[in-house]
């Protein structure tokens, strides 16, 4: 069969190695499979398919390091996981039998217990025989944490055939934002990371969350899982009537060719190496400093890293041998430089890759600030909901006029009367609130103006400075700003920080300790996630989209936003039900459509006027390499796609998840008034973000040519008591 495109050149900058005890691990493999009943008489492999496939020769690239007992185990997971994926194909796929499928997924999650000691079904099937034979063997020698995560990681491996199988009973192409970050949450990778932690050093519980590591597996997954798409283009797309394939999203979105496609995908690979290796190099070993690691934790952490490497060059050399994949005509020999293959390879050949490896390095970097944007092209956005507005707007613009002059907002610089009358903050407000009674409408006005004048703040004053030290002082000086337990308040020693307090006591005064650690922690991620922000500026390094997309949630203050949609509900929804996944994927889509739309109106003022490069038009067109049209179409679509995720989690999913939780009628309508208020937010911002001058070519341009002209503000620093 001729191949749809030729393989690009790959950069791999760490050579694979082989772990010696690859035949015991093949032996003990195959005689394992026949035991779980995978083979013969399964209908999906026979001993010629796992032979060609060598799932023993992967875990051994792979795995460079580990010992004989711990790469039998490992490659056991590797055949019962590519069998379940064969075998879902066979069963359900092929047969587009969704409710089979699902119950089939169900019932797996039952096999991996966190306590040992707990009672399994009896297992049904090779998938469920095999998974509950490993689960056994594997987290004895782990801790609870560790537990949890791979758990969690298996079952998001899982649930990706589900997604996968729900495209192609829609024949949908996923937009290219929404793969990449679906990919990442349920694709194999980080799975396989939580492997590489049992065959390398266990991950410190104290920074297994943070940032920075999540980030390596992060990038870490990105690259395996397009690699893969590269490799199993043919197989996926041309055999299975896969969908869920990133050279067929970008060809479908793009309308370009397949090898363009692959190009770009190769392009997009390589950009995520080389985002793993700048996060490995300075971020890794600063949350370990900051965390005040032990020596042997700094290893155990030095060691995953370098598993995570050690993988990737290991899978990429297993994908050039495997009969599974697509790979005549592919380099090999192991060179770090993509192309090179060996001894005849010119100097100038090497000055050329080596140049296209810099210019791909620094893409995320090279982006030139005030550039000329607008006017901002504003697409038609669908908006299913009706907007209302609360009858006391005109009452809450004044008392918010008055709480800015009283908390001292308007005397710092940062803002001036102009500007809070273009904001006009009261005016979303009456639009996500519209029932609420006049108080409680002044006093989410006076959140959204406090939110947006930090957000306005951080980057005037600390990104001037080039101060993120400073920065870091003030998030955690905002932090000390609410108090849970009756503790001493901190003296505020500015407006920003006079205006927190302020809030603080008058919206906690009812509530209990753990509800008033549920919005510190919201506050608190929203003002880290400032730092983040200027941080990038500082380095002028554009985030990659999925990246952007979750940390936007946080820069635009949803936490915030849907931590206090949820006090007007009482305690009447458990806790539960809010951490359920259609709860959470309902609100991510109103959020993320929130974010998006705030992007597409602000795309001129920040890209032409504040040399931002948050925005997420523009984060896509660095990543992808495309123009404004391109990104704001891919950016349109996204949104579009959140709307109607939200719509279908209304429908259908919330019904089921009601009688899953066998709520009350008097649970079922405190989340239909939930549903009601996020259906009022995303109006209310919609309107909002219409109405207002901020946003404005007439006003930024006014603002731009010399009337009322912002300045960098110069505001004290005050140190932590």
């Amino acid at each position: 069969m001729t191949q749809p495109f030729e393989l690009p050149h790959f950069y791999m900058p760490h050579p694979a190695r082989l772990n010696p005890h690859l035949d015991e691990a093949r032996a003990h493999s195959t005689e394992w499979a026949r035991e779980m009943g995978m083979l013969e008489g399964s209908g999906v492999w026979d001993q010629a398919d796992l032979d060609a496939h060598d799932y023993g020769l992967l875990c051994a690239y792979t795995h460079p390091d580990c010992d004989g007992p711990a790469l039998s185990l490992i490659t056991d997971w590797y055949v019962w996981v590519f069998f379940f994926d064969d075998h879902f194909l066979e069963l359900y796929k092929r047969t587009q039998d969704r409710a089979a499928g699902k119950a089939h997924l169900d019932r797996l999650p039952l096999f991996m217990p966190l306590d040992l000691s707990a009672p399994v079904p009896e297992p049904r099937n090779p998938v469920e025989a095999g998974l509950a034979d490993l689960w056994t063997r594997t987290v004895p020698k782990m801790s609870q944490e560790w537990r949890r995560r791979f758990a969690v990681a298996t079952e998001h491996l899982l649930n990706e055939s589900m997604w996968e199988l729900s495209n192609i009973d829609e024949g949908r192409i996923a937009n290219p934002v929404e793969y990449i970050e679906m990919r990442r949450k349920v694709g194999g990778a980080p799975w396989s990371a939580g492997l590489v932690e049992y065959a390398t050093a266990e991950v410190p519980a104290s920074v297994a969350e943070s940032r920075p590591l999540r980030v390596l597996m992060e990038t870490f997954s990105d690259a395996v899982h397009l690699r893969n798409d590269l490799f199993s283009y043919q197989r996926e797309v041309e055999d299975e009537g896969e969908l869920s394939n990133g050279v067929l999203v970008l060809e479908t979105f793009f309308g370009c060719t397949t090898q363009e496609a692959a190009d770009t995908v190769n392009d997009v690979l390589t950009s995520r190496l080389h985002q793993f290796e700048h996060t490995a190099f300075t971020e890794v070993p600063a949350v370990a400093l900051e965390n005040g690691l032990r020596p042997d934790e700094v290893a155990a952490v030095a060691a995953y890293t370098k598993g995570l490497q050690d993988w990737q060059s290991g899978g990429h050399e297993w994908h050039l041998r495997s009969s599974r994949y697509m790979n005549e005509n592919a380099v090999r020999g192991g060179s770090p430089w993509p192309g090179c293959t060996g001894f005849g390879t010119s100097a100038a050949d090497v000055r050329a890759l080596l140049a296209t490896a810099g210019a791909e390095r620094l893409r995320s970097y090279t982006h030139v600030p005030y550039q000329k944007a607008g006017p901002a092209r504003i697409p038609d956005i669908r908006m299913p909901f009706p907007l209302e507005l609360s009858p006391h707007l005109d009452n809450s613009r004044r008392q918010l006029r008055d709480w800015v002059e009283r908390m001292g907002i308007l005397a710092e610089g940062v803002w001036d009367e102009d500007k809070l009358r273009a904001y006009d903050l009261a005016l979303c407000s009456a639009g996500l609130d519209p029932d609420a009674t006049p108080e409680a409408l002044d006093l989410s006005a006076q959140w959204l103006a406090w939110g947006t004048y930090g957000d306005d703040y951080y980057p005037l004053v600390y990104g001037h400075r080039r101060d993120l030290a400073a920065a870091r002082l003030t998030t955690a000086r905002l932090s000390d700003c609410m108090p849970i337990d009756g503790a001493e308040p901190l003296l505020p020693a500015n407006a920003m920080e006079r205006a927190l307090a302020d809030l603080w006591v008058r919206t906690t005064a009812e509530m209990p300790p753990g509800a008033r650690r549920t919005l510190k922690d919201a506050i608190n991620v929203m003002t880290e996630s400032w730092v983040w922000e200027l941080s990038n500026q500082l380095q002028n390094r554009v985030p990659d989209p999925v990246d952007y997309l979750e940390m936007r949630r946080a820069t635009f203050g949803s936490d915030l936003t849907l931590s206090l949609c949820r006090m007007g509900h009482g305690p009447a929804v458990p806790p539960e039900v809010y951490r359920s996944g259609p709860v959470r994927s309902l609100e991510n889509a109103a959020m993320d459509f929130a974010c998006l739309l705030n992007d597409v109106f602000s795309y001129q003022k920040e890209i032409e006027f504040e040399g931002e490069i948050h925005n997420a038009i523009l984060v896509v067109q660095t990543f992808f390499g495309c123009d404004y049209p391109t990104g704001l179409g891919i950016v349109h679509d996204l949104m579009s796609q959140r709307m109607r995720q939200f719509e279908h989690v209304v429908e259908h999913e919330l019904p089921i998840l009601y009688d899953d939780f066998q709520l009350t009628e008097e649970v079922r309508a405190a989340m239909g008034t939930y549903v009601t208020d996020l259906r009022n937010w995303m109006a209310g911002i919609l309107n909002w973000h219409r109405e207002v001058d901020r946003y404005k070519d007439e006003w930024l341009s006014r603002r731009a040519h010399g009337f009322l002209p912002d300045r960098p503000p110069t505001v004290p620093v005050p140190a932590l008591r």
